[in-house]
């Protein structure tokens, strides 16, 4: 990457991934307790690799990556089939591989293949207003999205109908197309779970996802069963009041709350830091998503536009289920919060997708400004030609 457009990388973005990494080691630690130094210590290393992975997925033009596309999706899709054969088992769920002393999650990274694969054939196909033109992109995130339910993962699945929609809304889809489709989508589903509890219908679910859709409406019903998770979170975030309990003030729920350091750790930030806190978190992610939409604007293609538009849907729909599945606004599908969450694969997968956002964006900048300067420079010509 020459120097000028090294100059161009986007510091805000990534001080703002910073801010939220050094903070998610605070809460990280404080969730994990007597343990914290280990996974903070490992966490550090996760951070170390996704600055690594950030500054090389920015480093190669994203027209590359785009050639990259199919590859990486087709390893991807393996992996995930490898999962359900070979992978490791852990909570009722098998979705890992045991690569030495580390366990890699597939469908983490199968969101940046994904994300790239459905930015290219998008990108193909600039006319979305018959209904044989969305087939391709539909089927695209349909495959690894029934692998992932059958690991089973709802969250990641969810993930990935985040980024078709922010990036079919991206590609100039019809409103009413996407309208009819989803909502229809949302419609059936609903229709469905109806009557498989009033008649018994088979449906394609396990049992303790349907309980967290039911639980999402009356969690007291099951206070020590589906229920209980919601319910310690909500605790959690009560407790936290307007300012937090501190540093090592948290509540005792904590230690009866799964996953606080990784789905539920939003639960933990609003223990510690209160609604100040909480809302100054959201703030960050706030700006780097609005960082992320100005980049689509910016960009001079479509493929950046809609590259642009996948992991601004991807941070966002991270940060909106994380969070409001704590606060009760949400069902719990157990997805990490962005750069906060422990894991190395869901910090390595945001480093890219960040990474993927900086390099539209410099190279944006780029072109802009030679542009500009070409635009200058021939006013200047005209001018002395008069």
């Amino acid at each position: 990457m020459g120097q000028r457009l090294w100059r161009r990388l986007d510091g805000v973005s990534i001080g703002l991934m910073l801010v939220l990494s050094v903070a998610g080691l605070f809460f990280i630690g404080v969730a994990t307790q007597d343990s914290g130094r280990y996974y903070v210590y490992h966490q550090i290393l996760w951070i170390a690799a996704g600055m690594v992975t950030l500054l090389g997925v920015a480093a190669i033009p994203y027209p590359r990556w785009a050639q990259w596309a199919p590859y990486l999706y087709g390893g991807a899709v393996l992996l995930l089939a490898f999962v359900l054969v070979k992978g490791h088992t852990a909570y009722g769920a098998q979705r890992w591989i045991n690569v030495g002393p580390f366990q890699l999650q597939p469908s983490e990274f199968s969101k940046f293949a994904v994300l790239l694969a459905l930015a290219v054939n998008l990108d193909r196909r600039p006319d979305l207003r018959r209904w044989r033109d969305w087939v391709s992109p539909l089927a695209l995130v349909a495959l690894p999205m029934l692998l992932v339910i059958k690991q089973p993962d709802l969250g990641t699945s969810l993930v990935f109908l985040a980024i078709l929609i922010g990036m079919l809304f991206m590609a100039g889809a019809p409103g009413w197309r996407m309208l009819l489709l989803f909502g229809g989508g949302f419609g059936l589903v609903v229709a469905w779970i109806y009557a498989h509890l009033t008649w018994h219908i088979y449906i394609p679910m396990h049992n303790y996802q349907l309980q967290r859709l039911l639980i999402f409406l009356h969690p007291d019903q099951a206070p020590l069963g589906a229920g209980f998770n919601e319910i310690q979170s909500r605790i959690a975030v009560g407790a936290g009041g307007l300012l937090g309990l501190g540093i090592g003030g948290h509540t005792s729920q904590l230690s009866f709350l799964p996953a606080a350091s990784t789905d539920f750790i939003f639960a933990v930030v609003a223990d510690q830091a209160g609604f100040v806190g909480a809302m100054g978190i959201l703030l960050l992610y706030f700006l780097l998503i609005a960082r992320g939409m100005h980049t689509a604007g910016l960009a001079r293609d479509r493929l950046g536009r809609l590259l642009a538009a996948g992991v601004v849907s991807l941070i966002a729909f991270h940060v909106l289920e994380s969070a409001g599945m704590v606060a009760g606004v949400m069902p719990v599908a157990g997805v990490p919060l962005p750069f906060i969450s422990y894991g190395g694969s869901a910090y390595l997968t945001d480093a890219a997708a960040l990474g993927l956002l900086l390099n539209v964006r410099m190279r944006a900048e780029a072109q802009l400004f030679a542009e500009t300067a070409v635009a200058r420079t021939g006013r200047a010509a005209g001018s002395l030609a008069e």
